[in-house]
């Protein structure tokens, strides 16, 4: 474990005060700081004449409650509502939820560890870092109160990058057994969340589903009970100067600048859109001590508030300003943060802006020179043009599910099962490197463009990195619609699934001309390109999903639409592409007609966004 500093802080919670390891760090100033672990104020109580009554009362709370937990699982991730401000939208990520989760987790990493070493386990460590959410102060005492109650040992590194919380279980001089990243991503600033790491990487759904089942449990037992005080040794810790550091070396290492080998920047101008979120140490700790010019550069100062747009590169304002910023200052490259790093885009010299299947194809290029005939593996929402571009060069293209872990989890097991997978990435922008531990690091891919960049501009070329996808063909037409389930959020889930399998059905039986269940059939995906069929699958099924591709007598295959349950809120969400103008306002005419309203499905669902666009074309 590194050096660190230590303070106690004081918690109000409802357990035994634990034993922990004696420490050789000193101990320094003292903070008390309460946090209340006291009936929820969504709670309600009524007079009641009858115990049975009573009983029967208590424990419909209590199901609700556990409900409540259960339902802030997001796939491989907690989110929920931290602070009021969101119409139609309670607060439920309050801090004795957070605190129930977290000492599951840390229940969840010692578990596992002894599980694994077939003895009991001590000082088992755990990190936090957080995003400048105003939110995160107040919920990471309960973080640190959950993690105390499992019996972990706590490390504070304050405002951190996700990707970094990742690596503080790698590098030697942290080595955490686990971490805990606290952010909702590019969601508004009323939100926040969890995300999980051990040193094998991300948790799965499952997992998460599990141990959020557990917190609901505990947080049910505690509804009840009284407070007593928890003192807890909190380590403070500076992990993003190291991670910094680790980032510049590579950068150095592979460039090897023949000139100027310390300051292979030099003469290059990067701006930097870190949307006030975890993404400003890039500029000043990375960028600038490498010799880059980051003038122009906007937004670095984190403010949870988020005040200027969205931290988030599939943003279009955050895109535009970033582009704006490179054309007026002459830039070589923008580049664009979401709150938490672990997403990245970028905008060109010649003030292009490259994310989603532009991102997909700059990244494929790169890793394809680097190691030739490599797996791609990416979600089943890329185009068809991606694919060919792709295979133009070599490459293997896998489409899996969508879901950046589901789509990094499929890359890891191609890789067991000895097929050779280099790059896994989501239109989102999560991408994941097998030379990077499979980590979806914002930050890294962007320190690959970089490279690329400088390499370049050595080889004698001033055409920028946009130049690498210039035969990259874009579709006529991409949109995406939703569908609300109408029911109530603990039902959603059912009535979407039920409405997906049967669209799976009207597709298999052929009833809808034209429509095709899509598949890439060349590692062991079958049905959409969304379930494995071998013995080993990579992951659970977190939502139900299925791509059909689409064809007609005049145009051929043209496109495909993609129809997938949601896992962040109570709808459907529907993408479609088509190389032919008119054709997605084609596609979704079938899909209302012949599948929607055929099936009597309008009464449950809510279908006003697809009907607008079946008549008039206009997403609303």
């Amino acid at each position: 474990m590194a050096s660190t500093s230590t303070s106690s802080i004081s918690l109000q919670t409802n357990a035994q005060k634990p034993c922990f390891p004696s420490k050789s760090a000193p101990r320094i100033s003292h903070t008390n700081l309460s946090f209340p672990c006291s009936l929820p104020l969504s709670t309600k109580f009524v007079c009641v004449k009858s115990s049975s009554t009573a009983k029967y009362y208590n424990e419909v709370v209590v199901d609700e409650e556990m409900d409540r937990i259960r339902r802030l699982q997001n796939g491989s991730d907690v989110r929920g509502v931290a602070l009021e401000g969101e119409k139609g939208r309670t607060v439920d990520l309050t801090p004795p939820a957070v605190e129930a989760i977290a000492e599951s987790f840390g229940e969840w990493v010692i578990n596992g560890l002894e599980k694994e070493r077939g003895h009991p386990v001590e000082n088992v460590g755990v990190s936090l870092g957080r995003d400048p959410r105003i939110s995160g102060a107040s919920l990471s005492v309960a973080v640190f109160s959950g993690l105390a109650r499992a019996g972990c040992l706590v490390f504070d590194m304050g405002l951190a990058t996700t990707p970094a919380c990742f690596m503080s279980t790698i590098f030697p001089s942290f080595a955490y057994d686990a971490s805990i990243m606290m952010t909702a991503s590019h969601l508004p600033y009323t939100r926040n969340g969890l995300k999980f790491f051990t040193k094998k990487g991300g948790l799965s759904s499952p997992d998460v589903e599990d141990i959020c089942d557990k917190a609901a449990r505990k947080y049910a037992n505690r509804l009840t009970k009284v407070s007593i005080l928890l003192n807890i040794p909190l380590s403070r810790v500076d992990f993003m100067s190291t991670y910094a550091k680790h980032l510049r070396d590579i950068i150095k290492e592979r460039v090897n600048h023949p000139l100027h080998y310390e300051t292979p920047l030099q003469g290059f101008q990067i701006i930097v859109n870190a949307g006030n979120g975890s993404g400003g140490f890039f500029t000043w700790d990375v960028l600038d001590k490498l010799g880059a010019d980051t003038f122009g550069s906007l937004h670095l100062k984190p403010d949870g508030m988020f005040p200027n747009h969205i931290p988030n590169p599939e943003d279009k304002t955050a895109m535009a300003v970033t582009r704006a910023a490179v054309l007026e200052n002459s830039a070589d490259l923008g580049i664009v943060f979401d709150t938490d790093v672990d997403r990245s885009g970028v905008v060109d010299n010649k003030g292009n802006p490259i994310n989603g299947d532009k991102l997909i194809a700059l990244i494929s290029a790169i890793v394809l020179r680097e190691h030739p005939g490599t797996t791609i593996v990416t979600d089943a929402r890329t185009s068809m043009a991606l694919t060919r571009f792709i295979t133009n060069r070599g490459g293997n293209h896998c489409l899996y599910r969508v879901g950046y872990r589901n789509v990094i989890d499929k890359g890891v097991q191609l890789n067991k099962e000895g097929i050779e997978t280099h790059l896994m990435m989501e239109t989102s922008g999560h991408g994941a490197l097998k030379e990077n531990h499979f980590l979806d690091d914002g930050a890294y891919m962007v320190v690959k463009i970089i490279i690329e960049m400088v390499r370049m501009k050595l080889a004698g070329s001033d055409e920028g990195v946009g130049n690498i996808i210039k035969d990259l063909e874009e579709p006529a037409e991409s949109i995406e619609l939703r569908i609300n389930v109408v029911s109530e959020p603990r039902y959603a889930k059912e009535k979407a699934i039920e409405a997906i399998e049967t669209f799976r059905e009207y597709v298999e039986e052929g009833r809808l001309e034209g429509w095709e269940l899509d598949s890439c059939g060349d590692c062991w995906v079958s049905e959409g390109c969304l379930v494995d069929s071998n013995d080993t699958s990579a992951a659970a099924v977190d939502a139900h999903m299925y791509r059909a591709k689409v064809s007609d007598e005049e145009h051929g295959q043209h496109g495909w639409v993609h129809i997938r349950q949601s896992i962040h809120n109570p709808n459907i969400a529907v993408n479609m592409q088509s190389s032919v103008p008119g054709c997605c306002q084609t596609m979704t005419r079938v899909l209302l007609d012949k599948f929607i309203i055929a099936n009597g499905m309008d009464k449950s669902l809510d279908i006003s966004q697809i009907e607008k666009y079946a008549k008039s074309g206009i997403v609303g």
